[in-house]
This record gives structure tokens, C-alpha cells and sequence, in this order.
């Protein structure tokens, strides 16, 4: 593969001016770590001058008049742009490890008479340590699938195949992610649905790597409960408020463990005793972040405008690329692939292995301008971000990658310094 191939597929890209929609201070930083934290888009800067000088700053208390369901009403906005939901099934608040301990939680509650919880080891440590403590605190056996070893699972993924060996009418709760955070493997929500269904348990989806990148069409693929988290391919900011997902049908069912106000049914009654809302302001704990929401909101809409299945298009061309660079560079310099080829099987980030991996990460960064990410324990995690990033600039993030790596420039580094791989 040439450059120039790169840059007809940029010349050609129906999403290319999105790119200039956000702040990129060197234009030579091949940034390819949207997965874990997206750029900032103009508008956000807008947007959250807009509602400090003419919101917060006139209107003081008052501005609670429109504030007060700015979750539901952001929510909907992610739901339909990103998430094939319908109105009144997500709400933006609070971070994706709270909501997805309401939702277990809720899920369990739900399955009385069941003992048996089930995620896998590559899963999100937040995930697992939760499922962890649920199961402790509760008296539930927890089965962890064990897909790392590459003898049960290819890339982590889980199939219903392998899901169904450990079902059965014990189990109230599975939990798995729609894109695996380390090699990218992405499972077929609809299969694992209707198998977890079947057994009548609850499933809990984590899409933290999946939301803004692919699409999940949750309401034709029937997912129940899903949470995710908005500053990846969402591009709303470091800590910004994450979102849940609970369908009309489940909605009514749950209750979940956190009683906030803002969940009560007349909220505003201050009453003696919590009365759960029933629709989705019935899983909202406390006051919205309404500058988070207003960063959501920005770039959601533009996720909205471009369309998430443009979005996804581009996102399994820029890995598709990114694996045929690969091949083409990297293997021969003894990486090997932890992420599935089937285009369908993944999500916009691909996984590296090599044995100096953290040590390359780093290199990376401080000799090539090139920013990826680490995982331990050998995995340098690349992606390219469907809005702002550009086929050349995958390319040229690649060839830096081998030319580092190829004149062992790396060697130079030390492992440690900054906390944050």
C-alpha cells in the first residue's frame, strides 16, 4: 500500500470536513488514540463560553426552569444518533462504572431466585471488579469466561457458542462488552441476546468502545440494558457524564439501588418516602452536569449529522487499512494481530502485540508524534476516530511505527513516569 492510496481514500471520504470541526494544534501529531479520548470540537468551546455568559451567569436559579431534564432530553439525542434507540430509553448522567452498578444491580434484584452471574476476563477492570464485589456482597457465584486464552476464544470475542456453556436457569445476569477494550473485537449483540433470553436471564451491555464508531440498533437488536461513556469516538471531554440505556419493556421492572430525587415521582414534593418514577427519569440519581451535557451535546449532534452508519463505514476502512499496513510493515518486525479481520467482528481500534510493546508506546510519543495507547500486558492499542481523524494520518502514524520500531530507536526509552498508559 502506497500513500497515495491514503490520500484518495481522504479525497473520497464523505466525512473529510469534519476534521476541521475540531482543535488540532500540530497538524504533523498522528493521533491515534480516539478510543480513549476524542479531540475537541470548535463548537464545544462555544457552546460552554455560551452557557457560563448567557445562562448560568443572567439567569443564576432560574436556569433550572430548562436545566432540570437536560439529561433526558441529551439522552435522546445519543439514543437516536448513536445507539438506535428511541426516545425515552437513555439518559446522559453520572459515569459508566455508577450506572452500570445501578443496572447490575437492578438486573440481580430482579432474578431473585437466581445465583449465578457471568462476565469474562477481558473484560474493563471496572466491570469485573463491580461483578466482583456484587457477587461478595450479595452471596452469588460468579462465573468468569476465561477468553484470554486463545485456546476458548480468538481476540476475546465471546460467541453464543461459547456463552452457552455456561448458561443455565440459575444465572440471572451476563455481562459483556459490544467492543472489547483491548484487541477490538466486537460480539453480535443480537445472537448473545436471544441466547441469554432464552435462559431468562438479564443482559447488561458495556458499548464504552463501541458507542460513536459502530452501529448498535439496540431496539432491533433487542437489548435491555446497556451503558457507555460519551469521550471516546463521542469526543465530549475528559470526564464527561456517560449515559444508560433501559428499555420501555425493562423499565418498569428495575429498581435500582441508589434512590436519588431525582428518580421520585413527584420530585418536587419533597415527600417522606421514595415513590420510583416508572419511565427513565426513574433510573436518574441527582443534578444533571449541565456543562458536561452541553459538550455531549455538541458533538452528538455532529455524530447525528455525519450518521453513525457513514461513521462505522469509515471505521472499518481505516482498520482495515491500518491491518493491511500491518501485514505489510509491522508483522515482519515481530508484532502480532489480537484483533478479528472479519470487518463485522470489531469495532474502530485495532491491538498490536509485541514484546516491547510499552516501551514502543512510549517511544511513540516522545520520538515519532505518533500517540497510542499501552495495555498491559504486551498491547499498543491504534484507531482511527471516523470525524477527526484522516486516512493519511493513519498511514503516516504506521510508518512511523515501523521506522521506530525497525531502527530500534525504542531501546532508548525507559518504562515508567507518567501513571497513565
Amino acid at each position: 500500500m502506497e500513500r497515495t492510496a491514503a490520500l484518495e481514500l481522504d479525497a473520497h471520504d464523505p466525512l473529510r470536513e469534519f476534521r476541521n470541526r475540531f482543535v488540532i494544534t500540530d497538524p504533523d501529531t498522528c493521533y491515534l488514540d480516539g478510543n480513549s479520548l476524542g479531540r475537541l470540537p470548535h463548537a464545544t468551546v462555544k457552546a460552554i463560553n455560551d452557557f457560563l455568559t448567557q445562562e448560568w451567569g443572567p439567569e443564576v436559579v432560574a436556569g433550572w426552569g430548562h436545566w432540570v431534564d437536560e439529561a433526558q432530553s441529551v439522552g435522546d439525542l445519543i439514543g437516536r444518533s448513536a445507539l438506535g434507540a428511541a426516545p425515552g430509553q437513555v439518559l446522559a448522567c453520572d459515569t459508566t462504572s455508577v450506572n452500570f452498578y445501578q443496572l447490575a444491580a437492578a438486573a440481580i434484584r430482579a432474578r431473585p431466585d437466581r445465583k449465578k452471574i457471568i462476565i469474562d476476563a477481558a473484560n474493563f477492570p471496572t466491570d469485573r471488579y463491580i461483578m466482583q464485589g456484587l457477587a461478595d456482597q450479595l452471596g452469588l457465584k460468579l462465573i468468569t469466561i476465561d477468553n484470554e486464552d486463545p485456546t476458548i476464544s480468538d481476540h476475546e470475542l465471546i460467541t453464543p457458542e461459547i456463552l452457552k456453556k455456561y448458561m443455565s436457569d440459575d444465572a440471572a445476569l451476563v455481562s459483556l462488552e459490544v467492543v472489547q477494550y483491548r484487541s477490538g473485537a466486537r460480539q453480535d449483540i443480537k445472537a448473545i441476546n436471544e441466547l441469554v433470553k432464552s435462559y431468562g436471564a438479564l443482559m447488561l451491555w458495556d458499548a464504552a468502545h463501541a458507542v460513536g464508531s459502530v452501529a448498535m440498533d439496540f431496539d432491533k437488536n433487542g437489548v435491555e440494558l446497556a451503558v457507555g461513556c460519551t469521550y471516546k469516538y463521542g469526543n465530549s471531554g475528559p470526564g464527561a457524564p456517560a449515559w444508560l440505556y433501559v428499555s420501555k419493556q425493562m423499565q418498569k421492572e428495575l429498581q435500582v439501588p441508589i434512590q436519588g430525587w431525582f428518580a421520585q415521582r413527584d420530585q418536587f414534593a419533597m415527600g417522606p418516602t421514595f415513590e420510583r418514577d416508572e419511565s427513565i427519569r426513574g433510573f436518574q440519581i441527582a443534578s444533571p452536569s449541565l456543562m458536561g451535557l452541553r459538550c455531549i451535546k455538541t458533538s452528538f449532534e455532529m455524530i447525528e449529522e455525519a450518521g453513525i452508519n457513514e461513521i462505522e463505514k469509515k471505521a472499518a476502512q481505516g482498520t482495515a487499512m491500518m491491518i493491511e499496513l500491518y501485514e505489510q510493515w509491522l508483522a515482519p518486525l515481530g508484532f502480532t494481530l489480537n484483533t478479528p479481520r472479519n470487518h463485522n467482528q470489531r469495532g474502530g481500534h485495532i491491538s498490536l502485540v509485541h514484546a516491547e510493546a510499552e516501551k514502543i508506546a512510549i517511544a511513540l510519543r516522545k520520538f515519532a508524534n505518533v500517540i497510542p495507547d499501552y495495555r498491559v500486558p504486551n498491547s499498543i492499542r491504534v484507531a482511527i476516530s471516523p470525524l477527526a481523524t484522516s486516512y493519511v494520518e493513519v498511514y503516516d502514524g504506521f510508518q512511523r511505527i515501523r521506522d521506530l520500531v525497525s531502527t530500534r530507536q525504542y531501546e532508548k526509552v525507559t518504562t515508567g513516569g507518567s501513571r497513565v498508559t
